[in-house]
């Protein structure tokens, strides 16, 4: 969601900033603003509703002394209170103070009626705003910039990250917490950052640090080769995590491909070739052994989104191959049922971000009640892995495009590769499918023009009804998240038996079926593509190779080759819905890498 970096250096701040807000806009945003210390000591601001096109646009008629800074923050915003306007735009400052926050005041409107009883008034609809105010008023009352930001912060509620400038004092002091924060050094160039994402400061910092809940970061420029943790309390604190940077920019160039998306789509087969190197002879490995080492009566499974239907998939991964109960929660349900969680359970926690606001605070209940907890997750370092006791790695890389592809197949590559070594510790078994199923997707890609042509055929039908039975039940509710996601069309997942009891209704000639079939229940799934035909619904099948029934019976048929695949034989199906979401997107001209409402990491409950 929200985007936020900061500087402090000798280089000309706004175009590190600039270029640091360009790289999070695949969290998804909605105006983008800095704020700079110009040469007369003066706190300027320049933020825009839109595209941070629009905020360049703005920076583009200043003169270039003005925007000649080396202490500057930037934010990229998505609206949760107040709408899209360029006075809810971040920062939000005056000339002592800026601001710029991600998250949610959780008791901002009785603060904010507290301070308009006080005298203070408010720009803009935003529940950052009161942070702003609070701040500036223990600022007035004559205490530091750290001691100012430590009370406005001990007076909010709910998860947030801020980041503050001050005019007078040339610094910079950040806290969080439950959502992402990271700061980072370049000692040779004596230069000091913060940001939401570490992807902001790859190729700027050369070393990151990820401070705890609660715990304030303090840059200043007199010492700006240096990054100082304090306590509540102000004494100093070590509760962070300090990490050499390893990302790259390679992920920045989308080469010969149109979006991110379709680039993220065909990294599939590489990507699990370098997922196998890890785990079977880099240092995944010893982190199997540990998973082999583990011993529970249950597992609860808590995610979101689309590795919630990941979790949907290892599930039948774990129950099969390790015959232990599994549960699959959402995690914005999970914690607030009242869940029966023991300490002899398990909890597993899935994430591309590790910073899902939900999941975290699923995980945050479990460990609260004693439980090991496990993640599955894409970026080392991130909140949720600090706070997991161990953590499988999925080795995705950066995934720009909001809509997930390569992290949901890594993400159930990763569940089942755990769950085969829970229950065998012969690596040739599970190594040879992986192998196989890495092929496979490289010959469902190399039939791109196939499935291009099926969605210019079907793309303006007006719902998509995607289904499938046991292992691709999940896969079906994927796809039409994809669809639904990108292409701004309705589609809805369904078990291909539970038609009959209610979506059948909906059935005729401008509903597209799009039917998974594989080997197993495949007679049953087969008879429900018949109910659907026999309403003059439209159907695409992707089943079995060379099947002439199936053939015969669909409007549009993809056969693949599931032999030897097994229980991976949806994943292969998968490629396939993600390459349809793709090209019906195209056809219907939307924006396909950041699609409109939606954040690529979501936290905010």
């Amino acid at each position: 969601m929200c985007g936020i970096v900061g500087y402090i250096g000798s280089q000309n701040g706004v175009d590190v900033i600039v270029e640091g807000l360009s790289r999070l806009e695949y969290r998804g945003y909605d105006s983008a603003g800095l704020c700079l210390k110009d040469e007369s000591g003066n706190l300027v601001q320049f933020k825009k509703a839109g595209k941070i096109e629009n905020l360049k646009k703005v920076l583009s008629s200043q003169a270039k002394e003005i925007l000649n800074s080396s202490l500057v923050i930037g934010h990229t915003r998505w609206a949760t209170h107040g709408g899209v306007t360029d006075f809810n735009a971040h920062p939000h400052g005056n000339d002592i103070v800026n601001v710029v926050h991600n998250g949610i005041i959780e008791n901002a409107t009785e603060l904010r009626n507290e301070l308009e009883t006080e005298g203070y008034e408010f720009k803009s609809e935003t529940d950052s705003e009161v942070f702003l105010v609070l701040t500036t008023k223990f600022k007035k009352e004559g205490n530091d910039i750290f001691e100012s930001v430590r009370k406005a912060f001990g007076l909010i509620t709910g998860n947030s990250a801020f980041v503050v400038m001050e005019q007078s004092s040339n610094s910079i002091v950040a806290v969080k917490r439950g959502a992402p924060l990271v700061c980072g050094t370049n000692n040779a160039n004596g230069e000091l950052f913060v940001s939401s994402d570490p992807y902001a400061l790859v190729g700027y910092a050369d070393e990151l640090y990820f401070p705890d809940d609660e715990v304030f970061v303090f840059l200043n420029q007199k010492d700006a080769k240096k990054i100082e943790f304090f306590a509540k309390d102000g004494e100093p604190s070590t509760l962070f995590l300090k990490q050499t940077q390893s990302m790259d920019l390679e992920v920045s160039d989308k080469g010969a491909f149109d979006h991110y998306m379709i680039k993220e789509i065909h990294e599939q087969p590489d990507l699990i070739n370098a997922f196998m190197n890890y785990y079977f002879h880099g240092s995944g490995k010893a982190i199997l052994d540990k998973i082999s080492e583990l011993d529970a009566k249950r597992i609860h499974i808590a995610a979101c989104g689309t590795a919630w239907h990941a979790g949907l998939v290892i599930k039948d991964f774990i129950e099969k191959y390790i015959r232990i109960t599994c549960t699959v929660d959402l995690a914005s349900e999970f914690r607030y049922r009242d869940p029966l969680i023991f300490p002899s359970d398990i909890g597993l926690f899935i994430s591309q971000s590790g910073e899902t606001a939900d999941t975290l605070a699923a995980q945050e209940l479990c460990k609260e009640a004693g439980l090991p907890c496990v993640s599955i997750i894409n970026t080392e370092g991130s909140t949720i892995y600090r706070n997991c006791d161990l953590n499988l790695l999925i080795k995705a890389g950066t995934e720009v495009g909001v809509a997930s592809t390569k992290a949901f197949t890594l993400q159930c590559l990763t569940g089942y590769l755990a769950s085969r070594r829970l229950e065998t510790d012969d690596v040739s078994i599970y190594k040879s499918q992986l192998e196989l199923l890495q092929k496979r997707i490289q010959e469902v890609i190399s039939r791109e023009q196939e499935i291009k042509d099926i969605a210019s055929a079907i793309f303006e039908k007006r719902g998509f009804l995607y289904t499938g039975r046991g292992m691709f039940y999940p896969i079906a509710l994927e796809g039409a998240l994809k669809l639904k996601e990108i292409a701004y069309v309705h589609a809805e997942g369904y078990a291909a038996g539970e038609l009959k009891h209610g979506p059948i209704a909906l059935i005729d000639e401008n509903m597209v079926n799009v039917a998974l079939v594989g080997p197993a229940l495949y007679e049953k799934t087969r008879s429900n593509i018949e109910e659907v035909k026999a309403r003059k619904g439209v159907i695409v099948t992707v089943g079995p190779a060379n099947d002439k029934d199936l053939e015969k019976l669909s409007d549009y048929y993809f056969g693949v080759n599931f032999e030897g695949l097994e229980d991976l034989s949806p994943l292969l199906v998968n490629v396939f819905t993600q390459l349809l979401s793709y090209y019906i997107a195209r056809e219907k001209g939307t924006d396909i890498d950041k699609p409109r409402n939606l954040a690529k990491s979501v936290t905010v409950e």
